[in-house]
């Protein structure tokens, strides 16, 4: 996918708006600039921001069409993938969840600059933030599925819709998360690369907890 691929698949698959596109325009600008400061992507996706980051993360956007009212968490959100992203696409909450205090200020410096009010940071672990049942929770190249699983299921109840990005090695991941957790579990293909994949998952329970009960 080449850029202008890029923004033509966002302008053909999503609603965007005239100040939604300027502000998708200032968020990769600043992403660009932090980049002297600290490494946010990897330096060889640079020429190809949009399509390997902005609409990577616009891609989930579709998936969750059918999800219940409510707040999104992105786990691990780092740069703003895909936290920022859902934040200036839609009007739902995002509270996006980062450990690294570098990491934390740009998050917060985007809100502000961005004026997303309806966004937030938390600072801290995931294991860390408040039991609750988000909505959606999204997490891009935040852990493996298992451990991803164990650190966030106090954020999420049986109607909670997760929507995880696990490029190549979905499937694996997958198959090493069933012993150990349930649910209804299928697999997207990227829109950006055909050999990368969307883990989609709703009731996810562990195994051992349900045992247990």
């Amino acid at each position: 996918m080449t850029e202008d691929d890029a923004r033509a698949w966002i302008a053909n698959h999503l609603d965007v708006s005239r100040e939604t596109w300027e502000k998708l325009d200032r968020y990769v600008a600043i992403l660009l600039a932090e980049m002297r400061v600290q490494n946010l992507i990897a330096e060889s996706t640079r020429p190809h921001i949009w399509a390997r980051h902005i609409v990577d993360s616009a891609q989930l956007l579709p998936l969750t069409a059918e999800a219940a009212d409510g707040r999104w968490i992105d786990l691990g959100s780092g740069a703003g993938l895909p936290g920022i992203v859902m934040a200036l696409l839609m009007d739902r909450p995002v509270l996006m969840v980062e450990s690294r205090r570098k990491r934390i200020d740009f998050l917060s410096g985007l809100l502000e600059e961005l004026d997303l009010a309806h966004a937030a940071v938390f600072g801290g672990r995931v294991e860390a933030v408040p039991a609750t049942a988000a909505a959606i929770i999204s997490a891009r190249a935040y852990a493996p599925l298992p451990r991803l699983f164990e650190s966030a299921v106090h954020l999420a109840d049986e109607k909670t819709l997760w929507v995880l990005p696990k490029g190549r090695n979905a499937q694996n991941e997958l198959e090493a998360a069933r012993s150990a957790w349930q649910g209804a579990f299928h697999v997207e293909q990227s829109v950006t690369d055909a050999d990368s994949a969307i883990i989609v998952a709703r009731s996810v329970t562990s195994v051992r907890r349900k045992g247990r009960g």
